[in-house]
């Protein structure tokens, strides 16, 4: 009878501590939001957004754009920076970094660089530099935009990238194979996790990754190995955004801003 006993505490115990450990989202906000895709916002209080293939960093008083008819459909922008923002054009293989005003600082077209380079994803690094998959030798590169430099960092490797998000230090990415993978500036890749399918996903840093599936968003942290379940009232979005302990949801009505206090 005590085996019994024992043996029902210690599985009550592991399935409780495998569910995931709920946050409450306290709402703070609410915007009108009329856009295509909600990129996310900056410090200083702009929403970034696209709507018909143009680039829109908006607040209170100001209204800025920035469109490129001639390069065709906007692939990726990194916003990470708000003084040197990414706009990655992939059908025509160029990049062109915009200042906070959202003028032009350089084009790059990388079918133009001494180095074969066929770009499928790019972000800002540190340095002057930019992250770059390069297709042509399936490797993470950095690529020096002052000196117009590519320079291969990691193993080549085959998977597909289905989607990746990187910051100044890590690049982050997840394959067909839903491996979840990063980066580091010296070339280490560090596999963190297998996930499973979900509706969208939204790499946070090379540790955390939030995903939502059926209407239930969940924060994974791969350093802590703890899943955390985000409750807010919406079940219906298109995405979602999260920064600084603002978890921002997007749906067809406009944007509902949260705090969240990740433990």
């Amino acid at each position: 009878m005590k085996k019994i006993i024992f043996l029902f505490i210690i599985t009550f115990y592991t399935a409780v501590s495998s569910q995931n450990i709920e946050i409450i989202g306290s709402k703070t906000n609410t915007l009108v939001f009329d856009g295509d895709d909600f990129l996310g916002y900056d410090n200083l209080g702009f929403y970034y957004f696209i709507k018909n293939n143009v680039f829109y960093k908006q607040n209170n008083q100001n209204n800025l754009e920035y469109k490129n008819i001639s390069l065709g459909k906007i692939t990726k922008i990194d916003i990470q920076n708000p003084f040197k923002i990414i706009v990655f054009y992939e059908n025509f293989n160029t990049i062109i970094l915009l200042d906070n005003q959202l003028n032009e600082i350089q084009s790059i077209n990388f079918s133009e660089d001494n180095t074969p380079i066929i770009a499928t994803a790019v972000g800002l690094a540190s340095q002057n530099q930019f992250w770059i998959y390069n297709t042509m030798n399936q490797q993470i590169g950095l690529y020096d935009y002052l000196k117009k430099e590519y320079r291969a960092i990691a193993v080549p490797f085959i998977d597909t990238i289905k989607y990746y998000q990187s910051d100044f230090n890590s690049f982050s990415w997840i394959d067909q194979k839903n491996n979840w993978y990063s980066c580091d500036i010296f070339g280490k890749i560090v596999l963190r996790g297998i996930l499973t399918n979900s509706d969208y996903t939204l790499i946070i840093n090379k540790n955390q990754i939030m995903y939502a599936k059926s209407g239930i968003i969940t924060l994974e942290d791969a350093e802590k190995q703890k899943k955390y379940e985000i409750k807010i009232p919406e079940k219906t979005f298109n995405k979602f955004y999260y920064k600084d302990q603002i978890l921002s949801i997007f749906t067809s009505e406009g944007i509902t801003n949260y705090k969240i206090i990740i433990p």
